[in-house]
């Protein structure tokens, strides 16, 4: 998302009037779930999908009568082939669409500029908007931007209880909800701070996790104790690269908590038995080991033998990775991506 809004805030320094596209709902199969976005130019061109295909050409002509008529609305896509004449919308879903009017208005330049911030620092926070009062009608909006611990201070004309509302109804969800607060149709999601992968071992397969990792919207973080693999010229894209001095103890200067997945590919069964150790004792939300299931049965004797539970260790993936029979270096990042992915949709509620 980080890149998406980077993109709004460079057109409207720029002085360009853009449209943004942002999926409501979707019930069925779509091309895309609730939360996608795109931004439309005036000249037709986009930054993002919503799936492609036929919607997504009606969406960017949506955009762009946005643009001309400087307003906004809501709009529905059918795409159960009630329509015999327009095959190309069979999916066997429907979605909702919200297209917004982006003028480079100072208050749009603060506001996406804040947004951008509150990404980059990691900041949980919320991001809503207050639509129109009939459904068709997607303006004239309010947006706001509220931290999720309720310290914010954007003196606005906000309610405070607010904050509480929208957190009981987002829990830890990605995907955007509807509600009606104080008679007012509200639009809230959260400011999806990426949950970060942490790469011990610095070796082949780290190197094909970390770019792939970036790619689906997960920050990146390579430890390893030899600083001849651990170097922004083998992993360029990571958005952080760290030499410890030892495996011992490289947890303790982390920030673990559930939206962590740590991956454990060290150069031998004693640094990657080293690091489970300490990765047991964490909040992660996701502990890998690479290795063969042999490997795997003694290395969980020897932490039972030290006071592990079985309950402890069914927390490890291991061998790491989904089954597609992966077994060169690209292939097992792909299978390790895979399964982080598959980890990550399960930790929100849809």
């Amino acid at each position: 998302m980080i890149k998406f809004v980077q993109a709004i805030c460079s057109s409207l320094e720029n002085g360009e009037t853009t449209a943004m596209g942002t999926i409501l709902t979707n019930v069925g199969s779509t091309p895309r779930t609730a939360g996608t976005r795109m931004l439309i130019r005036a000249d037709g061109s986009l930054v993002g999908t919503i799936g492609g295909g036929l919607v997504e050409a009606e969406v960017q002509n949506a955009g762009i009568e946005a643009i001309r008529t400087e307003r906004g609305r809501i709009i529905d896509f059918d795409l159960t082939g009630a329509d015999v004449d327009r095959m190309d919308l069979i999916c066997g879903g429907k979605l909702t669409v919200l297209m917004e009017c982006l003028q480079p208005s100072p208050a749009n330049r603060e506001f996406f500029q804040a947004l951008l911030t509150a990404l980059k620092d990691r900041r949980k926070s919320y991001l809503v908007t207050v639509l129109g009062p009939t459904d068709d009608d997607a303006g004239p909006m309010r947006r706001y931007l509220m931290r999720a611990d309720g310290t914010d201070s954007d003196h606005s004309s906000r309610p405070a209880h607010w904050t509480a509302t929208i957190s009981d109804a987002l829990g830890r969800r990605r995907h955007p909800v509807m509600l009606t607060i104080d008679g007012q149709r509200v639009l809230a999601e959260q400011v999806y701070v990426p949950g970060t992968v942490y790469l011990f071992g610095a070796g082949h397969v780290s190197q094909q996790v970390a770019p792939l990792a970036e790619r689906v919207g997960f920050r990146t973080v390579v430890l390893d104790d030899r600083s001849e693999f651990a170097n922004r010229e083998r992993f360029p894209s990571a958005d952080e690269v760290r030499v410890v001095s030892s495996f011992h103890g490289c947890l303790e200067d982390l920030d673990i908590d559930r939206d962590s997945y740590l991956v454990i590919v060290t150069r031998g069964h004693s640094h990657d038995k080293t690091v489970l150790e300490q990765a047991l004792r964490s909040d992660a939300g996701y502990v890998g080991m690479i290795g063969s299931r042999r490997k795997k049965a003694a290395l969980f004797q020897a932490l039972l033998n030290q006071g592990f539970t079985d309950r402890d260790l069914a927390r490890v993936y291991s061998p790491i990775g989904l089954s597609i029979g992966a077994e060169t270096p690209e292939e097992i990042g792909i299978s390790i991506i895979a399964e982080l992915v598959k980890a990550r949709s399960k930790q929100a509620p849809q």
